[in-house]
């Protein structure tokens, strides 16, 4: 199954970011990007891709002790950037982000122990994707209204292991649909 651990914001920040992403989209050129949607807003820690079935109960007992020895931290979606020249436009984020690069960093550990192939390892930039695209689009006015864009703070309080389940259809515009596999609360132990 198709894997990767998260910090997913709560339901009134994905609303306020849904707010300021609706008033992006009436910027010009907005149609030449394909926008995410609430359901997948999430911080990516670690992604795994492809996991063997096999691998998974040891991945997720790797992550749930990354969990345990994580103290809550507080985080607010703040900013923006790119990736790519335009191609992935994305929220930022501001706050307790030692902790959260600790956990990224301890999600990608916990899969290379369990045996999880993760490639070259890069440091972490905390984003969120608001929206792709297949070419470079300049995306300037839509990073420069966002770094105007601060939400509301909140309290980190679990790590997630999430399946993304991709798009099959062939529709155009269909979104990936994203289920929690585990959650697991942060404890701060050590």
């Amino acid at each position: 199954m198709r894997l990767f651990a998260a910090v997913l914001p709560p339901e009134d920040v994905t609303h306020e970011l849904a707010a300021e992403v609706a008033e992006l989209r009436k910027l010009p050129g907005a149609d030449r990007l394909r926008w995410t949607g609430r359901p997948g807003w999430h911080f990516t820690l670690a992604f795994y891709g492809e996991v063997d079935d096999d691998l998974v109960p040891d991945l997720s007992a790797r992550l749930e002790r990354a969990a345990h020895r994580t103290p809550p931290f507080r985080l607010a979606l703040s900013g923006g950037g790119q990736f790519g020249h335009g191609r992935a436009l994305w929220a930022g984020a501001e706050g307790d982000l030692a902790p959260l690069r600790l956990l990224a960093d301890r999600s990608e550990a916990a899969a290379r122990k369990a045996g999880v192939p993760m490639g070259e390892h890069r440091r972490y930039k905390a984003h969120l994707t608001v929206a792709r695209s297949r070419s470079a689009v300049d995306v300037r006015p839509y990073v420069a209204a966002l770094d105007e864009f601060t939400s509301r703070a909140w309290t980190v309080t679990e790590l997630v292991l999430v399946r993304s389940n991709l798009p099959k259809s062939g529709v155009e515009g269909e979104q990936p649909r994203y289920e929690a596999v585990a959650r697991w609360p942060l404890e701060g132990a050590g």
